[in-house]
């Protein structure tokens, strides 16, 4: 059953368990306007740009959002992003990308994350079996929009129909379909209700694992 020429991989919550962390930086960041960010707001925008995610968490904010406010944000995110983050890499997954690349499939890392944090986030030996890593800081329209797949697909020089995303959010699972690419959910972070718009849905990273079977 396994006919894909590329797989394309999600980071955050896919490959490396770092949504509470991505969660707590968002959380402590925006307390300090007053402003106060739901779990689920978070998760459910993960692979959005970090432009999109403060429109959403200051909705009901009074005063201006200026671009001074935005980019004082931004750093102090990274920041306490940095301060609080422990790599975790989920069981198995390096082991199936390794299997993967054995095959001869061709792989890819689409991240809503910029790629100097995919490089920080990832081991040194993982981030090399990527064949691409696409970064939210390489596109015009970051997920929800098709146009981080479609890159990486470009690079890869694969059309869409022979493409497998592999995701654990809204955003990067609609990234995905209007890419016209089969994309498979993990849910990580979200319940099964909210990765509707995947092809498949698994509990965990080892259902996936035995659903593909690679020998």
């Amino acid at each position: 059953m396994f006919s894909f020429k590329a797989i394309l991989f999600d980071m955050d919550g896919t490959i490396v368990d770092s949504m509470p962390y991505h969660f707590i930086s968002w959380f402590e960041v925006l307390k300090k306007y007053g402003v106060c960010v739901r779990p689920s707001t978070v998760f459910e925008m993960e692979g959005a740009r970090m432009n999109e995610i403060i429109e959403i968490a200051f909705k009901d904010y009074q005063e201006e959002l200026t671009s001074e406010i935005r980019s004082c944000i931004f750093s102090q995110r990274e920041e306490i992003f940095k301060k609080y983050f422990q790599r975790h890499i989920f069981s198995g997954i390096r082991e199936f990308i390794e299997k993967l690349k054995n095959k001869g499939t061709l792989l890819g890392l689409v991240s809503g994350s910029f790629k100097r944090e995919v490089q920080h986030m990832l081991p040194k030996e993982l981030y090399d079996l990527f064949d691409t890593v696409i970064g939210g800081d390489m596109v015009k329209k970051s997920k929800p929009y098709p146009e981080p797949y479609l890159t990486a697909a470009k690079n890869l020089n694969v059309s869409s129909e022979k493409c497998l995303v592999i995701e654990n959010a809204p955003y990067g699972i609609k990234s995905a379909k209007s890419a016209n690419m089969l994309c498979y959910a993990i849910a990580t972070s979200l319940p099964k209700e909210s990765l509707q718009m995947a092809d498949k849905i698994f509990d965990k990273h080892k259902d996936l694992y035995d659903y593909l079977n690679l020998k």
